[in-house]
């Protein structure tokens, strides 16, 4: 069977479901808070059985970082994909930059996101998750790096990592606090470059 062939209808009528019941998740989240709303309530909501729920997501707290393997996804391509030349870390920083200009949620801080982290500022379980799923995308990074050969790849996943987490937490600290967003982008993008770039210096 041919990889790259498109899904065919059940897969992406499954696909579409997860979809829903993930916006409508998030909807109830950023309206009211993550600690209340209930999966009951989520599928009432999406018009599902609360199975059904459970079913395209584990936990709860996945139903907002749905797309947590579209961004695992992205940081591996660029490491294992990057042009002839181009280090694993400024590969990295590229995308990043990247997807702060285009507003993706992996890298995006302002806009309807102000919310979002707001959200999960006030949960302690979707902090805790949060970690989780970056402890997992330093993993993905660490053995994207090692199948091409960056040496060290496990430190240099950490510390890219580690300088990213770094530059975005104030980032998101700093539109909590109220501070204009506009100037905050601006900010987040060169910190990203610069974070990255002394990473990629001190290797």
């Amino acid at each position: 069977m041919d990889q790259h062939a498109p899904p065919g209808r059940r897969e992406r009528k499954k696909a579409e479901l997860r979809t829903r019941i993930s916006e409508v998740a998030t909807t109830l989240f950023l309206e009211r808070g993550f600690d209340d709303v209930s999966v009951s309530e989520i599928a009432e909501a999406a018009d599902v059985a609360r199975p059904t729920v459970f079913a395209h997501f584990a936990r709860k707290e996945d139903m907002l970082f749905d797309r947590y393997p579209e961004a695992e996804s992205l940081v591996v391509a660029a490491v294992t994909d990057r042009a002839p030349g181009t280090s694993a870390v400024a590969a990295l920083s590229t995308l990043l930059v990247d997807l702060a200009d285009a507003g993706h949620p992996l890298a995006a801080i302002r806009g309807q996101f102000a919310r979002f982290w707001e959200v999960v500022a006030s949960s302690r379980a979707l902090q805790s998750r949060a970690r989780e799923l970056l402890d997992h995308l330093e993993q993905a990074i660490a053995a994207a790096m090692d199948r091409t050969e960056v040496p060290d790849a496990r430190l240099t996943a950490a510390l890219t990592v580690a300088a990213y987490r770094t530059v975005h937490l104030e980032s998101v600290r700093r539109i909590l606090a109220g501070d204009d967003a506009d100037e905050v982008a601006t900010d987040h993008r060169r910190r990203i470059g610069t974070a990255l770039g002394r990473v990629d210096y001190l290797r």
